[in-house]
C-alpha cells in the first residue's frame, strides 16, 4: 500500500512538472525568430502578404499568444498535439512512429554503459593504484572528455567506412529484411555504433562513481569485521563492498537515463537514425513550432517516469529506505 502512495503522489506531482515544461517551452519556442508561416510560404514559392495570412489563420497563429496556448495545453490534456505544418501529419502520430527507435536505442546505451561502467568500476578499485586501475581510468576519463559529435563521426570512419565492419548509417536495410529474426539481426547491426557511442560517454562516468564509491565503501568498519571474520576477499568485494557502493550510481544512472534522450539528438542526427532526437532536430530547422513542442513533451514526461523508475528501484535495492508521503 505503501508503494502504491508513493507511485501515486510521484505521478501526480511529475504531471505538474511536466505541464510546466510545457508551458515554458511554448513560450520559449514563440519567442525565437523565426516564421514558420514564412517558412511554408517561402517552400511553396509565395510569398506575398496574403498567402501569409491565410497560412497564419489556418493553423491559428494569427491568435493571442495567450489564446494558442490555451488551445494547446487542452489538446495536451486530450493528448492532440497538434498539426505538423512540415510533415502535414498529426504530431502525436509521428512522435509515436518515432519514439520505439529512440527508446531502442537509449535504452541499449543505458544498459551497456551501466553494465560496462560498473564492472570496469568495480575492477579498477579492486586493482587500486596498479596498472590496471590507471589504464582503466585514464580511457575512462579519454572517453568522458571526447565530444560526442567527434566520437560518432569516428565510428563511423572507422568501423563503417575503413573495416566495413559495421553499417554506419539507419535503422536497418532497405527493402525486405527477411523474417522477423533476420530483421532483428540487421537491426542489431545498425545499433551497435551509435548505441555504443552515446553509452560511452556514461560509461566512463560509471567507471569513476563505482571505482570512487568502492574505495570510500572498503573504509568501512563493517569490511573490516568481514575481513577479520576471514572471508575471502572476492567474496567481500562483491557481496559488502560493490552491494553497497552501488547504490550511488544507481540513482546517477536514474537520473542520466533521462540524459540520453538529449544525447539522441547528435547521435541520431550523425547515424541518420530515426528516433525522435532526429525528429528534434528537422522540426526545428523547419519552424515546426508543434512538432518542437511534442517532442519536447515526450522527452520530458520520459525523464519525469526514469526519475520515478529511480525512486522506486532504489527503494529495493536498498530496503532501508522508507517510503514517505
Amino acid at each position: 500500500m505503501q508503494t502504491l502512495w508513493f507511485l501515486s503522489s510521484r505521478l501526480a506531482k511529475g504531471i505538474l512538472v511536466v505541464l510546466a515544461i510545457v508551458v515554458l517551452d511554448f513560450f520559449l519556442i514563440h519567442f525565437a525568430p523565426g516564421d514558420p508561416a514564412a517558412v511554408m510560404a517561402g517552400e511553396s514559392g509565395a510569398t506575398d502578404e496574403i498567402f501569409l495570412q491565410q497560412l497564419r489563420a489556418k493553423f491559428g497563429l494569427d491568435q493571442p499568444l495567450f489564446v494558442q496556448l490555451g488551445w494547446y495545453l487542452w489538446g495536451v490534456v486530450r493528448l492532440d498535439l497538434g498539426w505538423s505544418y512540415r510533415q502535414q501529419m498529426p504530431v502525436f502520430d509521428l512522435v509515436v512512429d518515432r519514439l520505439p527507435a529512440t527508446l531502442i536505442l537509449t535504452g541499449f546505451a543505458f544498459v551497456f554503459s551501466l553494465v560496462i561502467g560498473v564492472a570496469a568500476g568495480a575492477w579498477a578499485a579492486a586493482n587500486k593504484d596498479r596498472p590496471l586501475d590507471r589504464l582503466i581510468t585514464t580511457v575512462s576519463l579519454i572517453f568522458y572528455a571526447t565530444p560526442l559529435f567527434w566520437m560518432a563521426l569516428m565510428a563511423v570512419l572507422v568501423f563503417s567506412v575503413w573495416l566495413d565492419w559495421l553499417p554506419g548509417f539507419g535503422f536497418e536495410e532497405v527493402g525486405d529484411a527477411g523474417n522477423l529474426f533476420e530483421r532483428a539481426i540487421d537491426v542489431g547491426r545498425h545499433l551497435i555504433l551509435p548505441g555504443v557511442t552515446l553509452g560511452l560517454f556514461f560509461t566512463a562516468v560509471y567507471v569513476r562513481m563505482t571505482r570512487t564509491s568502492m574505495i570510500e565503501t572498503a573504509r568501512q568498519d563493517f569490511v573490516k569485521t568481514a575481513r577479520a571474520k576471514g572471508l575471502a576477499e572476492g567474496t567481500i568485494l562483491r557481496r559488502h563492498v560493490l552491494r553497497n557502493a552501488v547504490l550511488p550510481v544507481v540513482t546517477l544512472a536514474g537520473l542520466q537515463a533521462g540524459q540520453m534522450v538529449g544525447g539522441a539528438v547528435m547521435t541520431e542526427t550523425v547515424f541518420a537514425w530515426p528516433g525522435i532526437g532526429r525528429l528534434m532536430y528537422e522540426a526545428l530547422l523547419q519552424r515546426d513550432y508543434n512538432l518542437l513542442l511534442g517532442v519536447f513533451l515526450v522527452s520530458a514526461a520520459m525523464v519525469v517516469v526514469f526519475n520515478i523508475l529511480t525512486d522506486w528501484v532504489y527503494r529495493l535495492v536498498d530496503p532501508r529506505i522508507e517510503v514517505s508521503r
